[in-house]
């Protein structure tokens, strides 16, 4: 594929759009959380995640009592669009409002649509939430920063899935999730993992079998912009002293996963293959330490 230079890849710092990024998490947990209530739980949570489009993001098609609904955040003309099988259409306009304010928006153009659904109104994967219809502290909303945060993940997409290409055995999509506010790709080994007696039942769902996980953050505390992960679940020994490529990335303790900061790959000679090498080369250490059987599993 193409490969795109730092000029075309926009940097994103945490400083420049904290606000509308702290804003648009609460936003997009509200469309998920319709997702969540309108859809069967499917293994490992893949149920709730949003994908990628030319636009922008937008949910699965959700089935209610008398239709199907479809709801798309356009990155391009910055509007949350809703469209039913009926052929009725919502449009509400992505500008600086609060939580609360876009909260009561939401639900009334469903009702107008004529679909009944009921969400627990709390967000998740977050210290100390607050309820959506009572947030009124988040209401910016950057449209530049918006646009470049979502061209930035439209490229990791397209390279997340080449990468998943590679790979025969069970995997996840290159999804988009709400929760944690991440674009994620999962392989998994085959094998049934140890259970985690102290999980809660959503990491108890997702890590039920060996993973090794990689995608793309925006970044926040001591990670100060957007950055590429790789992670296996259970963590075989010896895992965090291995060296991966290329020479940017690093083990993060804290987090307990390899990183490679975006800036460092956007910058590189051939940003789609420093993000391939850390990709496969994290891959790889994950896979050969944990004894996976890689000739049956990737092409």
């Amino acid at each position: 594929m193409p490969s795109l230079s730092a000029i075309e890849l926009p940097a994103l710092p945490v400083t420049e759009w904290q606000d509308t990024q702290a804003t648009l998490h609460m936003w997009m947990q509200i469309v998920g959380k319709i997702q969540l209530a309108l859809t069967p739980l499917v293994n490992h949570w893949w149920n709730v995640s949003f994908f990628l489009t030319a636009r922008g993001m937008e949910t699965k098609a959700l089935h209610y009592p008398g239709g199907t609904l479809q709801i798309r955040f356009d990155f391009i003309d910055h509007h949350l669009v809703m469209v039913t099988s009926r052929g009725d259409t919502k449009s509400l306009p992505l500008r600086p409002q609060t939580v609360a304010d876009f909260y009561r928006e939401v639900m009334q153009a469903l009702t107008d649509l004529g679909v009944e659904v009921k969400i627990w109104p709390m967000p998740v994967e977050l210290p100390d939430p607050v309820a959506f219809e009572k947030d009124i502290v988040h209401h910016s909303y950057d449209r530049d920063a918006v646009t470049k945060f979502w061209h930035i993940f439209s490229w990791a997409d397209a390279v997340l899935k080449e990468f998943r290409g590679h790979f025969i055995g069970k995997s996840s999509p290159v999804h988009f999730f709400w929760g944690s506010f991440d674009l994620a790709v999962t392989r998994f080994s085959g094998r049934p993992a140890p259970e985690r007696p102290d999980a809660d039942p959503i990491t108890r769902e997702a890590y039920s079998h060996e993973v090794s996980s990689a995608g793309l953050w925006p970044g926040g505390g001591s990670i100060k912009g957007p950055a590429f992960y790789s992670y296996a679940a259970p963590e075989p020994a010896g895992f965090s002293e291995q060296r991966v490529r290329p020479s940017p990335a690093f083990y993060d303790p804290n987090l307990k996963e390899f990183l490679i900061l975006y800036d460092d790959v956007r910058q590189a000679p051939s940003p789609h293959d420093a993000l391939m090498d850390f990709l496969q080369s994290t891959y790889s250490a994950a896979a050969d330490l944990a004894k996976w059987d890689r000739k049956a599993l990737e092409r």
